[in-house]
């Protein structure tokens, strides 16, 4: 069984059970909870209550790390099951994980690998089918990667990111970031670059300054570059320059040219989407009338359309990206697990002409 995707966020260890605590509130919804934890290396119990879970895990934390095995909702009437991990700084240096990790148990939760449409008298167009997958995944996405960063006002947890690696990665390599503060928007950039040069674990980077980060970039020679990872297999350089340009201006020109270039049409992708929409149509008609799978009566007839290669591929090529400014002051950067952020990146330091 395929897990994943995989959701990272960095607080300081003292704030980390606070975090952990707004995490659960935030992921466990309906009452009667149900929480089963594990505290490597020797601890185990079960929770009726988010109050009784934390307490528990604060008593061990710091020489246990905590495992919770809860369920959540991302929409109505549809469980999912997920698993919350915890780790100290001592653990975090052996071995980095998270420093908070949280992941469905199967793929399948997040990942639309499979979907009910009614496809109607029209041709089959993975490229369409595509674009509704990306619908449904990212809306799931930035819902979990929220609730996990910012469940609440506290800020307790300043970075975070989803990834369809097991690892956290270089921050342009991730599917989806969240910073607290958008100004600090450019952290994405330089964590990136520390990480790839250095062959630094982000985990163990996440919670630097954006001054010490800098200070690292400029102590790389001159005309270093480093290759982030871009699924599309269209290795895009990026320069040591092009990051301490970057962090030299404002982070609110960064976040408006990221915004723009997000916003620039991807014309494979406009040519899929009235297709989409009428498919989606067709779908909640079906759905209404109680159709199912194969159904070849009245109306369209309802197929279980399962991803292949053929949609891979498009959603890596022509995804799009989603910048999404907080009412809390935070920015999310997203696009399907299938893609990177990078190319978003890219386009937006070519914009501004900082590309080197």
């Amino acid at each position: 069984m395929r897990s994943g995707p995989y959701f990272f966020a960095w607080c300081n260890e003292a704030a980390r059970v606070d975090a952990l605590r707004a995490a659960f509130s935030a992921l466990v919804h309906d009452p009667p909870y149900c929480i089963g934890v594990d505290m490597h290396p020797n601890v185990s119990f079960g929770a009726t209550s988010v109050d009784e879970a934390v307490a528990k895990i604060r008593a061990h934390f710091g020489h246990a790390d905590a495992e919770a095995y809860i369920a959540t909702s991302l929409s109505p009437g549809e469980s999912v099951e997920l698993i919350l991990r915890c780790y100290s700084d001592k653990s975090e240096r052996v071995t980095p994980r998270g420093p908070i990790h949280l992941r469905p148990s199967d793929y399948e939760d997040l990942g639309c690998m499979r979907m009910d449409l009614a496809l109607g008298s029209g041709p089959r167009s993975a490229e369409a089918e595509a674009v509704i997958a990306w619908h449904v995944v990212l809306q799931d996405l930035v819902d979990l990667l929220l609730r996990l960063c910012a469940p609440d006002a506290s800020e307790c947890v300043s970075t975070g990111g989803c990834t369809s690696a097991w690892t956290w990665l270089a921050p342009v390599s991730m599917c989806a970031t969240y910073n607290a503060d958008a100004r600090d928007i450019a952290r994405d950039l330089a964590l990136s670059w520390v990480s790839l040069h250095d062959k630094d674990k982000v985990s163990l980077i996440a919670g630097m300054s954006l001054e010490a980060l800098h200070a690292r970039v400029d102590a790389a020679p001159t005309g270093a570059r480093v290759d982030p990872r871009d699924n599309s297999g269209r290795p895009i350089p990026l320069s040591r320059e092009t990051v301490l340009k970057a962090l030299a201006m404002p982070g609110s020109a960064l976040l408006q040219a990221l915004e723009a270039s997000a916003e620039v049409p991807d014309e494979a992708w406009r040519a899929a989407e009235p297709r989409a929409k009428e498919i989606l149509s067709l779908t909640a008609q079906s759905r209404a009338r109680g159709e199912r799978v194969a159904v070849t009566g009245k109306g369209p007839p309802v197929w279980r359309v399962e991803m292949s290669g053929e949609h891979v591929y498009f959603l890596v090529d022509h995804a799009p990206f989603h910048v999404r400014r907080l009412p809390s002051g935070g920015v999310v950067l997203a696009t399907h697990p299938y893609r990177t952020l990078w190319p978003l990146w890219a386009d937006a330091l070519v914009a501004l002409g900082l590309m080197s």
